[in-house]
């Protein structure tokens, strides 16, 4: 099949016109609600509408604000209702095909496609740390494009790797779920002992500054996720962190890897009851330490003073069974889609730029 030529702008629609009165409640998805190189959005709010850019189901989003660009926030929109109306940042470019001339889907992998994401952080401009995308110069870009039937087939590949990606998110949700479970079911049988100091059960430490790169052996973490590779590492084992500054109370986990951590993030390593204390501190409001008057901020001598009861050495033992089985399982297919994940991304220039034809791909 042959491929033309066109300007971009010609054939999808930047940022489409929709109506969504002030004040009306719809379903928001701020940015933190997009993950890095992730096809899924994550959730949303049901707020007030004040402003912002609007989307329906089959729009593509992009962050066009630097770092969340860099990152790779990008996000295909399938959270709505047939006819209902979302909105989120400003900071969003949204795409929408064109009927007859380009496949939705097809328009998520094409923003998602290192050629073009390059070409959109190289046309930035602004003030240092606030650099914008300029629109004019993507919606002039000219590509090339095959034919709708090819667009669709194209995109059935990528999206066949990216659905088993979710569902593995999916269950892995519902393992985290199921360990909640049996956290609160501790709690609420009453068989916690007395309160303790948390610092008498962890050992504490901040992570470091680095400037992120896009390449590299080792993921650096911040209290987002990941912000970008490096060479070096700065923790190796098993650990708990969350957000120290801004992102202050997201709790997250580390499964033996190497790993930086940015400097926006405390770093806890518990000596006994690793999933119980990763569940205890899920379950509190860590804002309620918050000391920070800009922006929040909590200091490690107060998460060292967090009250916190362990039940008794029999029961803790089991739970901490019970639960490295589930995230054994969730780590599996963490891993299983670290694999699918580079095999996407191998593909979808390749697909893209015509250098690989579908009749080529087979998963066999």
């Amino acid at each position: 099949m042959k491929w033309k030529t066109y300007r971009l702008g010609n054939i999808l629609q930047f940022n489409p016109a929709e109506r969504l009165a002030k004040g009306t409640f719809a379903k928001k998805v701020p940015m933190d609600l997009l993950q890095p190189r992730t096809r899924a959005i994550s959730g949303f709010e049901m707020v007030s509408y004040t402003g912002g850019n609007k989307f329906r189901n089959g729009d593509t989003l992009m962050a066009r604000i630097t770092p969340c660009l860099e990152n790779g926030k990008t996000a295909y929109v399938s959270i709505l209702d047939e006819d209902e109306v979302g909105f989120g940042s400003t900071e969003y470019i949204v795409f929408r095909n064109i009927e007859g001339v380009t496949d939705s889907k097809y328009i998520y992998y094409f923003v998602t496609n290192p050629w073009f994401r390059n070409i959109a952080i190289k046309s930035m401009v602004g003030s240092s740390g606030r650099q914008r995308v300029q629109l004019a110069v993507l919606e002039n870009l000219v590509v090339n494009l095959p034919p709708l039937a090819e667009q669709k087939r194209i995109a059935d590949i990528l999206g066949a790797l990216d659905d088993k990606i979710e569902l593995n998110r999916r269950i892995n949700d519902n393992l985290e779920e199921l360990g909640k479970v049996l956290y609160n079911q501790i709690l609420n049988s009453g068989y916690v002992g007395s309160q303790h100091n948390l610092g008498e059960f962890i050992d504490i430490c901040s992570g470091k500054s680095i400037k992120p790169g896009r390449k590299g052996l080792y993921p650096i973490l911040g209290a987002n996720g990941e912000i970008g590779r490096t060479n070096d590492f700065l923790f190796d084992g098993r650990f708990i962190y969350t957000g120290r500054v801004g992102t202050l109370g997201k709790i997250c986990r580390v499964e033996d890897e190497k790993v930086w951590m940015s400097d926006n993030t405390l770093v806890i390593k518990p000596r006994i009851g690793y999933n119980f204390i990763y569940f205890a501190l899920k379950n509190m409001n860590l804002y309620s330490y918050n000391v920070g008057s800009t922006q929040p901020l909590i200091r490690q001598s107060d998460m060292k003073g967090i009250k916190i009861s362990l039940p008794n050495h029999i029961i803790l033992q089991d739970f901490e069974q019970m639960c490295d089985s589930l995230f054994r399982q969730i780590n599996k297919n963490n891993k299983q889609n670290m694999i699918l994940s580079s095999l996407r991304d191998t593909l979808l220039p390749k697909l893209m730029s015509g250098e690989l034809s579908v009749e080529e791909v087979s998963f066999d």
